[in-house]
């Protein structure tokens, strides 16, 4: 190997590229042995162990056009990280270019108008915060440490949706950098093809650099919290769920799951979040609190903020984790029998998760968005974790045995939960009737699918 060249596994450069590619970066470039390169290669599943060749950690959008410019010369396989929340391991790559958003935090508020302008690298915490600050907010997830930008472009479900609806539903415009180096703004006025397609499409189309939201008010103060009971309780309780939750205003979202607490104990639980007149709420849960006693009810008035950080310990970065998720139109007795029979020995950090999808996500119409999933539903999810990698193989057969069973009681799915062994078939499942309309605008924004390290979409003139 010679002194001025830099290998890396399938690419050569000269000492002298890289060093001129340097000089045009406000932010950093960090290579392999290099401080930062494996806080930036490592993302949140711990089962993702990638190595690029290397990482540009962008100060701003200038970086971002230079290092797609410069992927795009020396055809390198480009990825983007952002929160790099991907299940999938998208956020990352091999051999490759990394670029990485995660100092590109800054987020300014109008109070005035209702809206905030937040760049990519920003988590929700972080817009959680500033937001909160003005008593508004948007609907964003449920875990403090997601990113904003992979979250909205896959479409965004969060406590807040039922009455305000998806992220990409509250989605005002994006600034964007496309295969080709350009730099765009994308908005119902301007480019409005392109920003039909980044609303839940994904990292397909380019590189977001900054969203601005809509906003809306909420809180400080919303009625939330836990009630957990025996897991022998659960068919009984999925059977009141279904109903309860679904006939709720729509300021009321209810999270039904099943988990291990850290004692070791196996639970059905209920994360209530009421986001009105927190009297109102106090009367709309008294047919849950009559329904059952549990063995803690811990649902009281706190901050917003309290509420988005609560799963956060559940979800830690570093810890192996697989994923099926789908859309249940009924919750009925056999697809509860399937659950409870699949779920009696779960595993000691594994989930089942159910959320309610009613109000305002089904207000919009399934062609409106590349999210087509809008009817009354049950977003429906299993995620087994783990901490020892001799343990991988037992569960994912478990989750997979387990959908295999409750799939045929689905429809759809979402992007983001799609896992690094769900094919294009599975991804056609995710975008439904918008996919043809999809395969058109990559075919014209990204022609030779440069942006391919997602849940791609294939460039296609014909649809």
């Amino acid at each position: 190997m010679k002194n001025n060249d830099v290998i890396s596994k399938e690419i050569m450069l000269s000492k002298s590229e890289v060093e001129a590619f340097k000089s045009t970066l406000r932010g950093e470039l960090i290579l392999p042995e290099e401080e930062g390169y494996d806080q930036s290669r490592s993302i949140w599943n711990g089962m993702i162990d990638k190595y690029p060749a290397m990482v540009v950690k962008c100060a701003g959008p200038s970086d971002v056009i230079a290092a797609v410019n410069f992927a795009r010369e020396h055809n390198l396989i480009l990825a983007v990280k952002a929160g790099g929340h991907s299940f999938a391991g998208r956020s990352t790559c091999d051999g490759g270019l990394l670029i990485d958003l995660s100092n590109m935090k800054g987020i300014r508020v109008d109070p005035v108008n209702q809206t905030a302008r937040a760049e990519a690298g920003a988590l929700l915490a972080d817009l959680d915060h500033e937001t909160q600050a003005f008593g508004l907010a948007v609907t964003a997830g449920v875990v403090s440490h997601t990113g904003i930008a992979g979250l909205t472009l896959g479409g965004g479900q969060g406590y807040l949706m039922n009455k305000l609806g998806l992220t990409i539903d509250n989605l005002l415009s994006v600034d964007m950098v496309l295969a080709d180096g350009r730099y765009m703004k994308a908005s119902k006025t301007e480019n409005e093809d392109l920003f039909w397609a980044i609303r839940g499409g994904g990292g397909n189309f380019g590189v977001v650099t900054s969203f601005e939201y809509q906003l809306h008010k909420v809180g400080p103060e919303v009625l939330t919290g836990m009630m957990l009971y025996p897991l022998d309780q659960a068919r009984e309780m999925l059977q009141f769920y279904r109903d309860y939750s679904m006939n709720t205003p729509d300021e009321m979202t209810i999270v039904a799951a099943i988990f291990t607490l850290p004692d070791g104990l196996k639970v059905f639980a209920l994360v209530v979040c009421w986001a009105g007149d927190l009297e109102e709420g106090k009367k709309q849960l008294v047919p849950l609190r009559e329904f059952k006693s549990p063995m803690a009810d811990m649902i009281a008035p706190v901050p917003y903020v309290q509420l988005q950080k609560s799963l956060d310990a559940a979800v830690p970065h570093g810890m192996h984790r697989y994923n099926k998720m789908g859309y249940l139109p009924a919750l009925d007795d056999e697809v509860i029998d399937i659950i409870v029979s699949n779920t009696e020995e779960i595993s000691p950090y594994s989930m089942v998760l159910f959320n309610v999808m009613k109000g305002a996500v089904a207000r919009v119409g399934p062609e409106e968005t590349p999210f087509p999933y809008r009817g009354k539903q049950w977003y429906f999810d299993i995620t087994p974790q783990w901490l020892d990698p001799e343990e991988a193989d037992h569960l994912i057969a478990w989750t997979k045995n387990f959908w295999k069973e409750v799939e045929p009681h689905t429809h759809g799915t979402a992007v983001n939960w799609l896992a690094d062994d769900d094919g294009l078939d599975r991804i056609k499942v995710a975008y439904g009737p918008n996919y043809s309309r999809l395969a058109k605008l990559k075919h014209k924004y990204d022609p030779e699918n440069f942006f391919r390290l997602n849940n791609n979409i294939l460039p296609n003139s014909n649809g």
